[in-house]
């Protein structure tokens, strides 16, 4: 059933206005819909952060139409229907209606269309095959996309089974959903089919699985979605080792950060954060992030002194710091007061520079080799266990026996 909603600001904003003017100029009145996201937000009164346009034109007529206006079109995803439009330096991705013609669970191969019932048949689920016109009329084509929006249901458009044949990765798009929008139980159906055709996700290419997975948990509590997926064997696919469920759960009130609430579903073992990360293929940041925060050396505990936290902070960096003392809280099980005193040290801290460098060992007559860098750290140990003294003229005597004793 079609609704009318007032509409929303940023679809009376001037540069949604403009792409829709020159999309209207091209292929008249209801040649453009707003879809998916920022329907179902708006409706919810959600924030829209991505305005999303489906259209009767194809590409070729999308991009002349938004150059013929003035405005940008870039070529963002032609084969498959997408231009994107630069309105106001703000994107509007606008994809031509389509029909799905061929699918092997990874990919599609579509036609276009003009039939709006078409396009919403090969969508996900029923909250997401909703459209929204220039005049705030909501249509929905499916049925029930409306309801399951504001009910929090998360079902398949048709059936589950044979969406999820279509692309595996709808089986981790479920979850995630359901983790964003879902309340209550979970449709039996679409719960059925992801843990009957989990095994399609491991078919599925590192990018995109790593892409669902973290906006996953970046949800703002995805522990029931998490359950569900441990229920059904769907995170077994993803995590082979047993995943630390108590630890992650104390996570989700502990930190948002999505990175952080993964390693605290690992174990602490850098050997498996860098298998995780090959086969997912996150990037070289998060790669080395997951691996220093699942290094259980050196332990963190919730009674360290100032000098301790001092000395880890130095030797750690700030966030590796952080981010153990975050995953020790969550595994300790205790009280937060203590966690949070060690979180609040290190953000009143300022590394400080180190008290002696290698030109003061070349004044000392030591060329560049293993004997500077031998004198050089052994300073730097004593400094840090001394608790960093601001005090140059010992660190330079102690460089001159650490280079005698290198030297000897």
């Amino acid at each position: 059933m079609d609704e009318p909603i007032p509409p929303p600001p940023w679809m009376t904003d001037p540069a949604t206005r403009a792409v829709i003017a020159a999309l209207e100029a091209a292929g008249g009145p209801d040649c453009a819909r707003f879809v998916g996201g920022c329907v179902r937000d708006s409706l919810l009164d959600r924030p829209v952060l991505d305005i999303d346009i489906a259209t009767r034109l194809t590409p070729s007529q999308t991009a002349a139409a938004l150059e013929a206006a003035g405005l940008r079109a870039v070529p963002t995803g032609v084969e498959h229907g997408t231009v994107t439009a630069i309105s106001e330096r703000r994107p509007f991705e606008i994809t031509t209606l389509r029909r799905d013609v061929e699918t092997d669970g990874r990919r599609a191969v579509v036609a276009f269309t003009t039939d709006w019932a078409q396009d919403a048949a090969r969508r996900d689920f029923r909250l997401n095959a909703l459209y929204l016109d220039r005049d705030g009329v909501i249509h929905d084509p499916v049925g029930g996309g409306v309801a399951d929006a504001r009910a929090g249901r998360i079902v398949f458009v048709g059936d589950a089974a044979m969406r999820i044949r279509e692309d595996y990765l709808r089986v981790l798009r479920f979850f995630r959903f359901f983790a964003w929008y879902g309340r209550g139980e979970p449709d039996a159906d679409a719960l059925a089919a992801c843990s009957a055709l989990k095994d399609g996700v491991a078919t599925l290419s590192g990018e995109r699985v790593a892409k669902e997975l973290l906006k996953l948990l970046a949800a703002p509590d995805p522990r029931a979605a998490l359950r569900l997926m441990e229920r059904t064997g769907v995170l077994a696919v993803l995590l082979p080792l047993a995943p630390n469920l108590p630890r992650f759960e104390a996570m989700v009130g502990i930190e948002g950060d999505p990175v952080l609430r993964l390693a605290a579903l690992m174990p602490d073992a850098p050997d498996a954060a860098l298998d995780l990360a090959r086969r997912l293929r996150l990037s070289n940041p998060y790669r080395d992030r997951l691996a220093t925060a699942l290094d259980p050396t050196p332990a963190l505990s919730a009674d360290l002194t100032p000098p301790q936290v001092r000395r880890a902070l130095y030797r750690l960096g700030a966030q590796r710091f952080g981010d153990r003392v975050r995953l020790a809280w969550a595994a300790s099980g205790g009280p937060a007061e203590p966690w949070r005193g060690l979180l609040a040290q290190a953000e009143g801290w300022t590394r400080p520079a180190p008290p002696v460098t290698g030109a003061d060992a070349k004044r000392f007559g030591v060329a560049q080799g293993p004997a500077l860098g031998t004198a050089l750290r052994a300073v730097l140990d004593w400094w840090i266990e001394a608790d960093f003294p601001d005090d140059r003229a010992a660190a330079i005597a102690r460089l001159e026996a650490a280079i005698r004793e290198a030297k000897g």
